[in-house]
């Protein structure tokens, strides 16, 4: 992967295992030391080559001549009064995503952006007002788990891809991100604790499936096309009756697989008794469990949360229904951390 910067070195930070080791095998390197500069870079946390003490100094030299790893910079960190923090990254490739880091009990869950702005335009989240500016390089994935593993001092039990954009719309370089992930000698997650969400983009499930399964997490929101073609348009190209489908297939491979839904409970749109009962008839035979999601709003949002009792009202009927469901408590929401709040802005300096 050449260079995001333009300086022409290679960007070994984004590199998955196997192109890491093609990279090292074109400087005459043995595989093993693809293992160790994995191991350095990854899981020490470890970017200067110098410092790499069991690579030969030749290599460290070499490596210092023809590779980079570029990070993206922290801006601005906001923490919130229930300890989300959130931190604003200017990008080495250019433009700015939010990270978001969500502190449990026992675990700690990273919400990682995959894209500056989106493309989609869902009615109900503030990222796509800004539109699509580009995909994030692999590196840059990869460089917020790196950069929040940092700063906080310890590792990290869980990632989402939740963050700005859609993960399937830059599907090569997230592919190569989650693999990193997942890799023994960097982060060592397993696949259950990485969850990619999508709007709905029906050949790339197909492919994920295939190539790097995951969790799997469904932005839903509506239980009938009239209305999901409202709330998101990508409906309007893979409508749902294609989208449970894909559903379907992509549980088929793994029995362990559950894909969560997430329904962003909007008041009066969204929420009545019969669209509950029409999300129960959507997800017949889909190992499933639903996120009901109070709206978060943001400046100039045409919508409004459901009042609680319509939301426990709603989950109600659909547990009732033998459907796992919970209601997502928000988080960083004074910051404007929560779902459907990033917008990745950085302030002009005069």
């Amino acid at each position: 992967m050449r260079s995001i910067q333009g300086s022409g070195k290679t960007d070994l930070l984004g590199l998955d295992p196997e192109a890491l080791a093609a990279f090292l095998a074109g400087l005459g390197e043995k595989p093993y030391r693809a293992r160790q500069v994995l191991k350095w870079v990854h899981g020490r946390g470890m970017l200067d080559f110098h410092a790499m003490t069991d690579l030969s100094k030749p290599l460290r030299a070499r490596l210092e001549q023809v590779a980079e790893t570029p990070l993206p910079e922290v801006v601005r960190e906001q923490r919130s009064r229930d300890g989300t923090l959130k931190w604003l990254l200017r990008l080495p490739g250019g433009g700015a995503v939010e990270t978001v880091f969500i502190p449990e009990a026992g675990r700690g869950t990273l919400c990682i952006s995959s894209q500056v702005g989106c493309a989609l335009d869902c009615a109900f989240c503030a990222t796509g007002r800004q539109g699509f500016q580009r995909n994030l390089a692999a590196s840059e994935i990869i460089g917020q788990l790196w950069l929040a593993r940092k700063a906080l001092g310890k590792a990290i039990t869980n990632i989402v891809l939740m963050g700005m954009g859609e993960p399937l719309l830059n599907f090569k370089h997230v592919v190569a991100a989650m693999r990193l992930m997942q890799e023994d000698l960097a982060y060592g997650l397993s696949w259950r604790r990485i969850t990619l969400s999508t709007a709905g983009l029906v050949p790339k499930m197909d492919a994920l499936a295939r190539t790097c399964p995951v969790s799997l997490a469904v932005s839903l929101h509506a239980p009938d096309d009239a209305l999901r073609d409202e709330l998101v348009p990508l409906n309007r190209h893979f409508p749902l009756q294609a989208l449970m489908e894909a559903c379907r297939r992509y549980v088929a491979r793994d029995p362990r697989q559950r894909i969560t839904f997430e329904y962003v409970m909007l008041k009066g749109i969204n929420d009545a008794p019969s669209q509950a009962k029409a999300l129960i008839g959507l997800l017949k035979g889909i190992p499933a469990k639903v996120n009901l999601i109070p709206f978060n709003p943001f400046p100039g949002a045409p919508y409004r949360a459901s009042p609680p009792e319509a939301i426990d009202a709603f989950r109600e009927r659909l547990l009732r229904a033998g459907i796992m469901t919970i209601t997502r408590k928000t988080r960083g929401q004074d910051i404007d951390a929560a779902c459907g709040q990033l917008v990745g802005k950085v302030e002009r300096r005069h």
